[in-house]
Parts: C-alpha cells; structure tokens; sequence
C-alpha cells in the first residue's frame, strides 16, 4: 500500500510498535477500507468481560467515526474464545453482514469460518491465545501466530484491537486515535496480569488521556464512583467494579449495556447507566 510510506512517516506512535509489522495487517486494511467505503455491512464480534467489552467499544467508535455501517454482537459465555455458528446461521447473516471483525476470539472457529466464507461473509479474526492450527485463508491479526514478526507477544484482545485501529488510522489520517487508550487502560487493569512492554505504555499513555478524557461513559463512572484523582490505585479499583457490575446472572445484558456505555454520546445516558452498574456491584 503506497500510502503507508507517507502516512506512517508521520504518525505518532508514542512508543510502540508499528502495527503494519503484525501479519496480515496489510490484507485487514483491504477488507476494511472496502467495506467502509462501499457502506457494507460490518459486524463487530466480541466476548463479554472487560477485555472484550473495551475491544467491541474502541472498535465501534472508530468505525462509526469513518461513517462505517457497523453493528456488534457479545457472546453470552464468559471466557468463550471462539465464535458460534448458530449465531452466524441465525442473527449474523440476517443482517446482511459482509464483514465480521472478531475482538479477541476466533482463532480457533475453523468450521465457523468456513461457514462463514460459504455465505459470502468475510471474516478478520483479531486475537491473542496461542492455537497450533489456523485456517489457511483467512486474515488473523494475532501477534502469536507462525510467522508473525511483531515483536511484543504479550498483547491481550483491546491491545491487538488498539493495533488494527492505529493500521486504521493511519489509512484515514486520524490524528487522536491514542484518545481510546482510555478504554485500553481499563481493559489492560481487567486481567490483572503484570504489566510490561507495550502494555506498560499503552496504560501509561491511557493513565494520561483518563485526566482530560472526552469520552462520556468514562467521565460517568468517575463521577458515580467518586473517583477524583487518576492514579494506577483508582482506575484498578474501576476496572474491578465494573467487572463485578457485569459479573452477575444478567451477564450478557450488563456487558451490552457496558458497551453503550463507552459508545453513547449522550451524557445523561451516560450516568444513567454508571448509576445502573453501580447497583450490580457483587460484594
């Protein structure tokens, strides 16, 4: 792609990798950029803990800033790493999708996959778990499958996503794609693993957006929970409570409602659904 010469000169990427290193990268931006352009159907396919929630969310508001036709859809199991192919037969194709984009899942949905390619629906898998097998054909965005050369292998599902939406960014110039490190933080704090290499920077980078953050469903949260100061304590005391406010027997209600959380553009809306959550904490 000739544009990548010009356009990656100057981009920003305040630290981390280019994201044209992880494979399949280039063969992503195709399918998106046509899709986009062409107002084709996008489905976005995401798993409902926090992780997944963050990655379906940075995803959505990217698209929908390019004007993109997108829709999402959340699995209704916790931890399921793949795709299902009832849903695909009987929700995904009745929308009309002609992309579906996964946020930390799939890689290892080959029959889903193929089905997928025998109804005309193309499919990009953005993941991070580790499979032995992967289906020939297909776009994987994954920086540990065979063959991949970007160097940090420890990205989880929103940082694989924040990396296919840096590859956006540079295609269609948009200059505050690090403003959704905001969400990136909070999905980094939710697996609470020790944070290094490119992790350590994307939360440092998402601590810094976090004080002057644009995006309402945040703002809402540290409002409702009082939380005055950004510092590591607060926000991983914020990652906690939001995954306990999902973590209850309206799971999948409560990750959706997440999502429109981080994606409404409406303040009031906003604080309506902090206040919700809130009352779902599990003590």
């Amino acid at each position: 792609m000739e544009w990548q010469k010009h356009n990656i000169q100057d981009f920003d990427f305040l630290g981390m990798e280019n994201p044209f290193l992880l494979k399949d990268m280039e063969e992503a931006m195709k399918k998106i950029i046509k899709a986009v352009n062409k107002r084709e159907k996008i489905v976005i396919y995401g798993t409902c803990d926090l992780d997944g929630i963050a990655s379906v969310a940075i995803l959505l508001l990217v698209l929908k800033y390019l004007n993109a036709d997108v829709e999402y859809f959340i699995s209704d199991k916790i931890n399921d790493s793949s795709i299902k192919s009832d849903i695909i037969e009987n929700h995904i194709k009745f929308l009309g999708a002609k992309l579906i984009i996964t946020a930390g899942c799939g890689i290892k949905s080959l029959p889903e996959i193929e089905l997928c390619k025998r109804l005309g629906i193309d499919v990009i898998i953005t993941d991070y778990h580790k499979c032995g097998k992967f289906l020939p054909e297909t776009i994987i965005i994954n920086p540990n499958q065979p063959g991949c050369r970007y160097p940090f292998k420890d990205l989880i599902a929103v940082g694989v996503v924040f990396k296919l939406c840096q590859a956006v960014s540079i295609y269609y110039n948009m200059k505050y794609v690090s403003k959704y490190l905001d969400l990136v933080t909070l999905g980094i704090f939710s697996k609470k693993s020790y944070i290094t290499g490119e992790n350590e920077i994307m939360v440092r980078e998402g601590m810094r957006y976090l004080n002057y953050t644009n995006n309402y469903g945040v703002k809402a949260l540290l409002k409702v929970n009082k939380i005055h100061t950004i510092n590591q304590e607060n926000i991983c005391e914020l990652s906690n409570k939001i995954i306990s406010s999902i973590s209850c027997k309206r799971y999948i209600d409560n990750a959706r409602i997440a999502v429109e959380l981080f994606t409404t553009e409406s303040i009031d809306r906003a604080e309506q659904i902090a206040k919700y959550l809130k009352n779902e904490m599990i003590y």
